[in-house]
């Protein structure tokens, strides 16, 4: 842990010191803020929640997060320094899991910067933060799976803009894999039980329950599982680029 924790504030400090970690930080609050009370109607409701907020939270993270997790290993070994990192006495995996886990805070850190947007609730009603608490769990939750995919998606490439359009559209495939319209794709002669595995494995499935205020033991395990799935794939990669 204590090297996880070297690579974590390394990682953590570079966010800060770059001009990414503004930008990333400032698009997400005023899209998350057009959003919430422009688009979806949140005044038009006439009810003191936060679902018009969460509701897009998905789809800012569809695009933001790839933008995020782009860089974490494409700009090491573009720039050479992931030969440097290997060389030092820390393990794989830890150098994966403190990469990421700067990453994700740093996203919890945007997220929990939308607070205001909560307390304006309270003030102007009686919302059940209950269901709130859940969503932001559960928002949170889902930036952190498509950030391991991301990290994934970045170690198998140099090039960032690659990395980028990929994990978009590998985690564009996993938020809607849960949609009817999608299930009807599928030929008659497949199984039910693999297409409904399929659909299992939609990141909007899962975030829509803690949306609801649903905290299932199952939801919270798909999203670590995921994250721990992907994370593992990111240190195969990484290994076998440098067996290469």
């Amino acid at each position: 842990m204590r090297q996880t924790a070297v690579i974590f504030k390394r990682e953590l400090a570079s966010y800060v010191a770059t001009p990414l970690a503004y930008v990333f930080t400032v698009i997400f609050l005023v899209l998350a803020g057009s959003f919430a009370f422009f688009f979806g109607g949140f005044f038009d409701n006439g009810q003191a929640d936060l679902r018009a907020f969460f509701n897009y939270h998905p789809w800012l993270y569809l695009f933001l997060v790839p933008a995020l997790s782009m860089r974490l290993w494409a700009e090491e070994r573009k720039s050479g320094t992931l030969e440097l990192l290997m060389t030092l006495p820390i393990s794989l995996r830890d150098m994966v899991l403190g990469k990421f886990l700067a990453a994700w805070v740093f996203t919890g850190i945007a997220l929990i910067l939308t607070c205001p947007i909560w307390f304006t609730v309270n003030y102007l009603g009686d919302p059940d933060n209950g269901v709130i608490l859940a969503s932001y769990l559960g928002s949170w939750l889902m930036a952190g799976a498509m950030l391991a995919v991301g990290s994934c998606i970045s170690a198998c490439t140099k090039n960032q803009v690659i990395a980028f359009i990929v994990a978009v559209v590998v985690c564009f495939l996993m938020m809607v894999s849960g949609w009817e319209i999608v299930m009807g794709w599928w030929p008659d002669w497949m199984a039910d039980w693999f297409i409904e595995s399929v659909a299992a494995l939609s990141f909007l499935t899962h975030f829509n329950a803690f949306a609801k205020g649903v905290l299932d033991l199952r939801d919270v395990l798909y999203f670590l599982i995921m994250i721990a799935g992907w994370l593992t794939a990111t240190a195969i990669v990484i290994h076998m680029k440098k067996a290469n």
